[in-house]
């Protein structure tokens, strides 16, 4: 029995070396599994900054253009102020030679009222008197027509 039991050590003993062995290589295994799947990610995250460095390159030339465009648009705007401001100048002149020439329209209105009422009183008088006095009324009475017609404008 002693006997027997030494072969079952013995076969325990070459089981338990066995058991090494097999812990032993599948140990090698998993660093190697291990080591290869570092590689894989490894490459993985280097594919991956590539995107990521050639992605930057053309958000960086989109951002340029986009720069250059705001510079382009900021002189634009300059010119359009200048313009802005030529054109305000302008409107202000021609709304002070439009009251001048108002003024002076309204002054020669006060004259023809003027001129009618005379032309009224002298057509009156010289009526009567001759042929001249008559065509000379005839004028007056014109003047008189004409200070009607250019009341509307005024």
């Amino acid at each position: 029995m002693h006997l027997r039991l030494d072969t079952d050590v013995l076969e325990i003993q070459s089981h338990q070396e066995e058991l090494k062995v097999r812990i032993s290589e599948l140990e090698r295994s998993l660093a190697l599994y291990r080591s290869r799947n570092s590689v894989v990610e490894l490459k993985a995250s280097l594919c991956k900054i590539e995107e990521m460095k050639k992605r930057i390159e053309e958000l960086e030339y989109v951002l340029q253009s986009c720069e250059h465009r705001i510079e382009f648009l900021e002189g634009n705007e300059e010119r359009w102020k200048e313009q802005l401001y030529h054109s305000q100048n302008q409107i202000q002149n021609r709304d002070y030679i439009m009251g001048r020439a108002v003024a002076q329209i309204q002054k020669v209105d006060d004259q023809l009222q003027t001129m009618a009422m005379q032309a009224n009183v002298l057509s009156v008088k010289y009526e009567l008197e001759s042929d001249q006095g008559q065509e000379l009324a005839s004028l007056l009475k014109e003047v008189k027509a004409l200070s009607i017609k250019a009341k509307p404008y005024l």
